[in-house]
């Protein structure tokens, strides 16, 4: 088997099955994905104005295509998460009119972290720490269906999942749709709850290395994944649960978050 290295000099911002994959694959090969944050142009001494200023359409820069040999529509690919690697630094931010809480939060902001070791520190509020806990938002292949897709919704295909389990020791199964496949991946996380609140995680760019073996009429019909083990490094401190009730799932969600 053999291992292959993507640099990032080139994003892949959408989903499409006639794109040209930057690498091909033989089953059981590891691939080393050199990821930009997800907005793939943010930089550590960016401001809130350059955020608000962002080019949207690079969003989310997606590193791939890979080809795996092989690959046909009722396969699956098994997505082993070998390792992810930061490069010192993250960010997170809100916009006006996004997130969970929009009618609270009215203003825009952009907040810078500092990596070292397995601890996110804000380089703002020094007393705020978090442990570092990678996982990656994107992974998918190509859809069935002909054109270019945005990649913010989850489809069959896979895409934004934001799932904080799918980090290093997991394994994700992806049903295969074209041939080839055509994986990509991008849109790391150093930490993140369950889901986004405020649209971000801790967005940086990574490293991640991938075993990607090919299935055969496996027929998956939709993601499926298995991490290492249902603890996280703030898990073992226990947990506070709020809840909520009523008929609107959303405006429960809302109630939860700010009881």
């Amino acid at each position: 088997m053999r291992e292959h290295f993507l640099d990032d000099s080139v994003i892949q911002p959408y989903w499409d099955n006639s794109v040209e994959p930057r690498l091909e694959i033989d089953s059981g090969d590891t691939v080393v994905f050199d990821c930009l944050e997800a907005n793939g142009q943010i930089q550590p001494d960016w401001t809130v104005d350059d955020y608000m200023n962002v080019d949207r359409s690079k969003i989310h820069a997606l590193n791939g295509s890979v080809w795996v040999k092989g690959a046909q529509p009722g396969d699956a690919l098994e997505i082993d998460i070998l390792n992810m690697r930061h490069k010192g630094w993250g960010w997170s931010a809100h916009r006006p009119g996004m997130g969970l809480l929009p009618e609270d939060f009215d203003y825009s902001y952009f907040h810078q972290w500092r990596i070292e070791g397995e601890t996110c520190t804000s380089t703002e509020l020094e007393h705020i720490s978090l442990p570092f806990e990678p996982h990656t938002g994107v992974v998918g292949v190509a859809p069935r269906e002909a054109g270019r897709f945005s990649t913010f919704p989850p489809r069959e295909n896979g895409g934004n999942l934001d799932v904080r389990d799918m980090t290093i020791g997991a394994t994700v199964w992806l049903p295969v749709l074209v041939e080839g496949a055509l994986f990509a991946t991008g849109d790391c996380h150093a930490a993140q709850g369950q889901g986004e609140v405020c649209v971000t995680g801790i967005e940086a760019p990574m490293v991640v290395t991938m075993r990607i073996k090919l299935l055969k009429d496996v027929n998956l019909p939709e993601v499926q994944l298995r991490r290492p083990s249902p603890m996280n490094k703030l898990d073992s401190a226990g947990w506070h649960i709020t809840t909520a009730h009523g008929p609107d799932l959303m405006q429960n969600a809302k109630n939860r978050i700010t009881a």
